[in-house]
């Protein structure tokens, strides 16, 4: 359990296209084994402290002709922002990935400075 310990509460969320390899032939459709795709995010503005972030896939894109195998997660966290990571294994094949996120988090009140 995270307690925060302020009424300002700030939640900021998005939709991220990670990728869309079937137009170009890129890794995630044609190639196999571990693959990985990930990208950065900005929060609209800065959190007094990290975040709470959750990701999803909100848009995918797959070949019926193999395994499904997925692991999507939030990265790498800081007040500013956060990494969306996507894997993949074995000869699951990608053509386009969209991912959801949700930042819940602390805000600074406007009264509230840093002095050093």
């Amino acid at each position: 359990m995270r307690r925060l310990r302020n009424h300002l509460i700030g939640l900021d969320h998005g939709d991220v296209i990670l990728f869309s390899d079937f137009q170009h032939g890129g890794e995630m459709w044609t190639g196999e084994g571990a693959r990985e795709m990930s990208s950065h995010v900005r929060f609209s503005e800065s959190y007094r402290s990290e975040p709470v972030v959750m990701v999803s896939i909100s848009m995918w894109d797959i070949s019926n002709d193999a395994n499904i195998r997925a692991d999507v997660k939030a990265e790498d966290v800081t007040r500013e922002g956060f990494k969306i990571v996507f894997r993949t294994w074995g000869d699951t094949r990608v053509a386009r990935l969209r991912v959801a996120w949700q930042a819940t988090g602390e805000l600074r009140q406007a009264d509230e400075w840093d002095l050093y």
